[in-house]
């Protein structure tokens, strides 16, 4: 009010005194007005934090809290210094971390747990019928009917508030239900990136692991898993520091736009080129990175093994065959697979690149009595002599100290210098034939095909060597491997180039046509780039991203670029190397965290699946498959053999062969097969291999549309899989969640095309296979749209956890600066919840249960040497069904369903029994186990974790992870080193010795991050002399790669890489999805459209969907969902700027406003990976439903290649190699819009109130 009389009486007032000759005035005006602005910046206290999204940033903040509340965050520059000779790494955080603290009392916060109200009401009246929840809930999804009245409303909204103890007590019934009835396989939980927040992750893997749930995999399905890394090195993204590109003399960006993804770390690569580093950024739109390079090369979209591949013609032409780096040589040699011998097979009257030579070949197995099919020989130049080098897989299991880089024969210990080439002394001269498919037509005219033939002739110099089966003619990988390249060593032939001009395949001239880049520029780049590493040995670099990891022949476009690194010496050298950043992959203190995350410490193994198969399996999108296998097999391959198989069908097949993972794994309750196998007097192993072997028992991937068969309970966490990751997402509306969606297509029966031979057809196939979803999140994602149950979890600022990145070797802590907001809980105390009422509920139902696990054949494991030289199925009857050897594990797993919670709350005793480990190696813990029960101090109520150390909250549980892992605990570091010495008979102690003292405790980290320790398990040094670089151990502490051969492996031998041409890397244009075509008369709208390949790169005002709907980045985009296209391409479709257009195809649909931007090519168009489609997201024309998300319009296409196991370095691990979900082959027809319908009525017959708001009341 005085503010109001003040203001009345201004002007009638006292004049003020003036001073100062007039220049000033003295009041007595009210102040009180400002205290809310200078309250604004004040704060009580500052927190260090980050932020748990997967940028990689891996940013330290600080967070000012008053009054108990989050105010704001800055960044926090305080990181140890890196050297004298580099930049510090003042990380600079971005506008998208800038923002986070709007979400904590955001309307977009998730306050209270929320529930399906049509799914809360069928609850409440069971509930009302039955005492027991179990059966109430059984009650509900057995009913056809009940089940799908609330499954059809997934997504349409009509969420209420609940109480945290119902929640629980629907979500432990369901999980008991579900584990009793059909096995708890059928309980699967996806979340992604546990390194962004580990013990968040920890939190519901253990939970799931605990009661034989099921972990899917998250690397694959986003798409960023590159299967080239597992099959060149046997390890999935090793890469260096950002601080390594400063040490750089040459630099690569190629489809990684550093300045926009990886935000904090860009001063490094800015900074670099003030000490002369060039840079050259290739990608096919102008991005942000290609402003801050010398040079920028936009090939077609999609082409880039072709543009790999003659730089490498050029780089082996000019510095390996004409010998211009010796360097070079000798890297290739000592740390590569070039000097290995490879068998020259006859197939219809022609040689062709075989399997690798192995001692087995030879009568006397070359005095190997151990593993001798796995031993891989080339020949010693000094005595011209085959022999065994030491280092190869089959050293590295059964023996000791000869499994390392010593370039000695393994028999005797003498040293041997591997002869590279028989060009200078050979036996013969001979033809042998490489399969080409740059010839191959796309239905899109964008993409370029060359009118050379299917199958390519090079003359190979060969030697014969003298084998138990007689003489057989042999060349070493290099020869073959120049030959592929079209590279002429002097021998002539019709295939190979004459000059870089010369139109042969892979030379400069040749990738003209299919990429667009001129061939002076590959000449000029790859000349450069070689040369450097020549002079400066090693240190060019590629950082390299998704945006070429994202097509379906990914691998090709990563192995042409890891061919030109490894060819120059570049990968384990300070500066050099391949630098993969795609996400937030490096879960640093891995071995440590493992135990926790999966309940290694009270049952062994786990449940992984990988998720790429599962979702094309269990939503369907198999039944849409328009790739035949014939598409993409070898023109040297026997057809034959393929003949009637689909992609599914493989995928049948290699599960079966225990090659990749099962998820549900047989098509009966693994709980009730114990028992059978029991009665029957039998191991659960003999038992079901004879089952299955009978024919009497399916494996579930079998049956996919059987009942017995389907995931039953999903949870999600730190994670919007509906809304960013999910491929096929309509697909997944339809099959997994039964509700509306924007599938277009017709499946195969539909089409009456030929269906899959080892997959069970059922011609209406089953929608809503999932009985119940449950998302934790602290926001309303497009995911928890669609969920049953929505749990409100803390945000960064609210718990205490774990982070670490690629980008740098700190560890980094989120902190509980202030108490989780309204009804919010840590992850940690929202499983431990889950875990507690489980155990209350399910004794009467589950009790001490034998559970068996179908554990797939692992890589770092003995396992991995299954079947050498051949592939053979148990199930057509070519061989035995061998558990372990053939066909899965099944190992019995008992588990005492009650003591769910104690176990979950206390570190396990398989700790002090067993031990911990990783990458095949394993070493004692009871010190460290000791040290918890003290730090975190012990159990002492009764029971089966009584006087074990407590994990009751989520400090003790990141205590448990620091202390754990080498990477955290010196003492544990040297341990580590240790084990890997009875391996290599090397010494590596001395790597880790000077910080065994050393033990990083979580209040250290939230002081300061911290450095971590050198560990074998990373390839790299975290040293004070060198930055971190992937691959550093193998060649200067002569630790082999985990390969075949123990090198970097360039021929990949195994059969089915063969059958599909992937022997060696060639170019394979982007696959045919064949999207476009049944759309292109039905769904018009009378407005011109346009084909365009359909891009989903990282965006600016998001990290991936977080930030979308943030106000903040919402204001400085343009507030929903966008599209970029070309000028050109705009203009053909009478569009503008800012325009609704629809893109869509058989997919699905999405309509978004038009970007009109010269940045973008023709042919291309680009939707930024992702934008939540709750956010201004209209109706689609062709669908009349809600306009989508990025993933509308994909659908998942596996790769059989990617389905390899049993095969040394081709073996699965969790997150290391199997089936991945591309997206980028696929093509959309764009148009403008007509109507812009928002969708805002209420779908169906529900209720309004007065107010014309959905009518909820009976459930309040």
């Amino acid at each position: 009010m005085s503010h109001f009389i003040d203001k009345l009486t201004f002007f009638s007032g006292d004049k003020p005194e003036p001073f100062s000759n007039g220049h000033g005035i003295t009041t007595d005006e009210n102040r009180s007005w400002e205290k809310a602005y200078r309250g604004r910046w004040a704060h009580d206290k500052v927190v260090r934090s980050t932020h748990g999204v997967n940028c990689t940033g891996s940013c330290s903040w600080k967070i000012y809290v008053k009054g108990g509340l989050v105010t704001w965050e800055t960044q926090q520059t305080d990181y140890p210094r890196t050297r004298a000779d580099l930049p510090n790494h003042e990380p600079r955080g971005c506008a998208r971390g800038a923002s986070y603290s709007w979400y904590l009392y955001s309307s977009a916060r998730v306050k209270y747990p929320m529930i399906r109200s049509k799914l809360l009401r069928l609850w409440r009246e069971r509930r009302n019928v039955y005492s027991d929840p179990v059966v109430a809930w059984e009650n509900i999804v057995e009913n056809q009917d009940k089940a799908k009245s609330y499954k059809s409303a997934r997504g349409l909204g009509g969420f209420v508030r609940a109480e945290w103890d119902e929640v629980n007590e629907i979500i432990a019934s369901a999980n008991i239900y579900t584990a009793k009835k059909y096995g708890p396989d059928r309980i699967i939980g996806f979340s992604p990136i546990p390194a962004m927040s580990m013990v968040s992750y920890a939190a519901g893997s253990r939970y799931l692991s605990l009661i034989g749930g099921t972990c899917m995999s998250f690397y694959d399905w986003y798409c960023d898993l590159p299967p080239a890394s597992p099959q060149m090195w046997g390890e999935q993204t090793d890469v260096p520091e950002s601080a390594d590109w400063y040490n750089s003399n040459y630099i690569m960006a190629w489809g990684s736009n550093v300045p926009q993804t990886r935000t904090p770390d860009a001063h490094f690569f800015t900074e670099v080129r003030y000490k002369g580093t060039k840079t050259v950024a290739i990608t096919p739109d102008y991005s942000e990175v290609a402003k801050l390079s010398d040079m920028w090369l936009n090939p077609r979209q999609g082409t880039d093994s072709a543009l790999a591949m003659a730089f490498g013609h050029v780089i082996l032409k000019e510095f390996h065959v004409d010998g211009k780096s010796d360097y070079f040589d000798e890297y290739c040699r000592l740390y590569s697979d070039m000097p290995f011998l490879v068998r020259l097979d006859e197939t219809d009257g022609e040689l062709v690149a075989g399997r690798t030579l192995r001692a087995s070949d030879f009568s006397d197995n070359l005095g190997q009595d151990n593993n001798a099919e796995w031993k891989t020989c080339a020949i010693d130049a000094n005595t011209s002599d085959v022999v065994v080098p030491n280092g190869t897989i089959g050293s590295r299991w059964g023996e000791e100290k000869n499994w390392n880089l010593e370039a000695k024969n393994v028999a005797n210990g003498k040293e041997i210098w591997p002869e590279k080439s028989f060009v200078s002394k050979h036996d013969e001269v001979v033809d042998v034939c490489f399969p080409y498919f740059g010839n191959l037509e796309n239905d899109q005219p964008i993409f370029n095909a060359t009118d050379h033939g299917s199958i390519l002739k090079h003359k190979i110099p060969a030697r014969k060597v003298k084998t138990k089966d007689g003489d057989v003619l042999v060349a070493t990988v290099f020869d073959l491997m120049v030959a592929n390249y079209g590279v002429d060593q002097g021998l002539g032939g019709e295939s190979v180039a004459k000059s870089f001009d010369d139109d042969a395949p892979y030379t400069p001239a040749w990738q003209e046509k299919i990429t667009g880049v001129s061939r002076e520029k590959v000449i000029t780049i790859a000349r450069e780039f070689a040369d450097n590493a020549d002079r400066t040995r090693g240190r060019s670099m590629v950082i390299l991203g998704a945006a070429i990891n994202h097509w379906y022949h990914m691998d090709m476009n990563y192995r042409g670029i890891i061919n030109m690194l490894v060819m120059c010496g570049c990968i384990g050298k300070s500066g050099g190397g391949w630098a993969h950043y795609v996400g937030q992959e490096k879960l640093r203190p891995q071995t440590g965290w493992q135990p926790l995350a999966f309940a290694l410490d009270w049952n062994r193994p786990p449940r992984h699946m990988n998720s790429t198969s599962f979702f094309y399996n269990h939503s369907s999108q198999w039944r849409y498959e328009k790739l035949g296998v014939d598409e993409i097999l070898s023109p040297l391959a026997d057809k034959e053999k393929w003949k009637d198989y689909s992609l599914i069908d493989c995928n049948v097949r290699s599960e079966r062969m225990g090659w990749l993972p099962s998820a549900p794994q047989l098509e009966e309750n693994p709980l009730n097969l114990t028992k059978e196998a029991k009665e029957a007097g039998k191991t659960s192993a003999e038992y079901i291999s004879q089952r299955l072997n009978e024919k009497s028992l399916r494996m579930s991937c079998e049956a996919p549309d059987n009942p017995k068969n389907f995931p039953r309970n999903m949870f999600i966490w730190r994670s919007n899989i509906l809304g960013s990751s999910g491929k096929g997402h309509e697909y997944m509306l339809k099959y997994l969640l039964g509700t509306q969606n924007g599938v277009m297509g017709k499946d195969l029966g539909a089409r009456g095309a030929s269906k899959p031979s080892e997959v069970e057809w059922v011609d209406d196939a089953p929608e809503g296979k999932l009985d119940l979803v449950v998302t934790l999140d602290f926001r309303m994602s497009t995911t928890c749209v669609y969920s049953d149950i929505v749990l409100p979890s803390a945000t960064w600022y609210e718990k205490n956890d774990l982070n670490t990145s690629d980008m740098h070797p700190f560890i980094h802590p989120l902190s509980r600066a202030v108490d989780p907001a309204w009804e919010s809980r840590s992850d940690w105390d929202i499983y431990k919840g889950f875990a507690k009422k489980f155990s209350e509920l399910c004794v009467g139902h589950l009790g001490e249960e034998t559970d068996v696990v179908a554990l797939p054949i692992l890589h770092d494991t003995p396992a991995e040497l299954a079947q050498a030289t051949d592939v053979k199925e148990w199930h057509k009857g070519e061989i035995d069904a061998i558990p372990g050897k053939t066909m899965p594990s099944y190992v019995e797993v008992v588990r005492n369903y009650p003591d769910t919670y104690k176990k979950f709350t206390s570190l396990g005793p398989l700790l002090t029994k067993i031990g911990n480990g990783g990458k095949g190696i394993a070493w004692n813990t009871e010190t460290e186990y000791k040290f918890l029960g003290e730090l975190n101090k012990v159990v002492t109520e009764e029971g089966v974790s009584k006087g074990m150390p407590k994990i009751e909250t989520d400090i003790d549980a990141a205590e448990v992870v620091l202390s754990l892992a080498p990477e955290t605990n010196g003492h544990v570091a040297v341990k580590a080193w240790g084990a890997l010495e009875k391996f290599t008979g090397r010494d590596h102690k001395h790597l880790a010795l000077p910080k065994e003292e050393e033990k990083i405790r979580f209040r250290d980290i939230q002081a300061q991050p911290r450095k971590i320790i050198s560990s074998p398990t990373w390839s790299g040094l975290e040293d004070e002399h060198v930055s971190y670089n992937a691959g550093y151990t193998n060649v200067h502490e002569l630790i082999p790669w985990r390969t075949l051969t123990g090198r970097q492996q360039f021929y990949q031998d195994h059969n089915w890489m063969r059958d599909f041409g992937e022997g060696f890397c060639v170019y394979k244009p982007p696959i045919n999805t064949k999207t476009i075509k049944p759309m292109l008369k039905e769904y018009d709208n009378g407005n011109k459209q346009i084909a365009l390949n359909f891009l989903t790169p990282h965006q600016k005002w998001g990290i991936h969907s977080t930030y979308s709907e943030n106000l903040l980045m919402l204001t400085l985009s343009r507030g929903g969902p966008i599209i970029w296209i070309s000028e050109n391409d705009a203009q053909k479709i009478d569009v503008e700027d800012n325009d609704w257009v629809e893109f869509y195809n058989t997919n699905g649909a999405i309509a978004a406003r038009a970007v009109v931007s010269q940045r973008v090519m023709d042919g291309m168009c680009m939707m930024y990976h992702a934008q939540e489609k709750i956010i201004n997201t209209p109706a689609a024309e062709s669908t009349g439903k809600r306009g989508g998300i990025h993933n509308s319009v994909t659908r998942t296409t596996v790769k059989p290649t990617h389905m390899i196991g049993g095969y040394a370095q081709l073996s699965y691990g969790f997150n290391y190699y199997g089936t991945v979900g591309s997206n980028r082959d696929e093509f959309v027809l764009v148009r403008k819009m007509n109507e812009i319908d928002w969708a805002d009525e209420p779908v169906g017959n529900e209720k309004l109130d007065s107010k014309g708001l959905l009518n909820h009341e009976e459930l309040v």
